[in-house]
């Protein structure tokens, strides 16, 4: 199923729960939420507290991005605030079938990320025990970049790993997804597509009706 994954990154923090409210209505499945420390990437973002103000707002997936160092040490608190679906960055975790494990074990849904440079070996011992794999199309660390055009081949090479093993584990995209290239995203294997600038800038409900009709058209096809 293709999904909408709006990011809170790029929305106004002093209207939040009122664009929260026009993404819900407008028929985004997920909320993704961007969690960085400064540390992993050069940005600081918002944390466990506004997560757990934000949860009764909205019944949809809570997409929680965790772009930080030492992951598996927040794994509790994060579930405990509401994530749905916590993703990890295979470049951050010293442990990463152990970080994976322990979030399963939490009851919820396990992504790992990989960024623009990194290869796509490296997913190649945790395929099978993951949900989803998000791949950046962007350096981590700020919204509003352009897609990055080679990331695009590597969702081609992923969803051919996952074909050949027979698994049906989700590809999301995250960075510089428009309007005017989520086609050719969704054409590689992508099924869960992040978008923020493209959504909360100008017309909200209205940007997310955009993508939803260009996901919805390609399920069709």
């Amino acid at each position: 199923m293709n999904c909408l994954s709006p990011s809170l990154l790029s929305a106004d923090f002093a209207r939040l729960a009122e664009q929260i409210a026009l993404i819900d209505e407008a028929g985004a499945q997920y909320v993704h939420i961007d969690v960085m420390d400064g540390v992993f990437v050069p940005s600081i973002s918002i944390g466990l507290p506004v997560i757990k103000a934000i949860r009764p707002l909205t019944e949809r997936i809570f997409d929680v991005h965790l772009m930080i160092t030492e992951p598996e040490r927040y794994i509790d608190a994060f579930v405990e605030a509401g994530a749905d679906l916590l993703t990890v960055h295979a470049e951050a975790c010293t442990h990463l079938d152990r970080t994976i494990r322990k979030i399963k074990e939490k009851g919820i849904l396990a992504g790992v990320a990989v960024n623009p440079a990194t290869p796509v070996g490296v997913l190649e011992y945790i395929l099978e025990e993951v949900d989803m794999v998000l791949v950046m199309s962007v350096n981590p660390g700020f919204g509003g970049q352009r897609l990055i055009p080679y990331t695009i081949g590597k969702i081609y090479d992923i969803k051919n790993l996952l074909e050949k093993r027979g698994l049906k584990t989700d590809i999301e995209i995250d960075g510089g997804v428009t309007l005017e290239n989520v086609d050719q995203a969704m054409d590689a294997g992508a099924n869960i597509i992040v978008a923020g600038s493209a959504v909360f800038a100008g017309d909200i409900k209205a940007n997310v009706e955009g993508f939803l009709t260009r996901l919805k058209r390609r399920e069709k096809a």
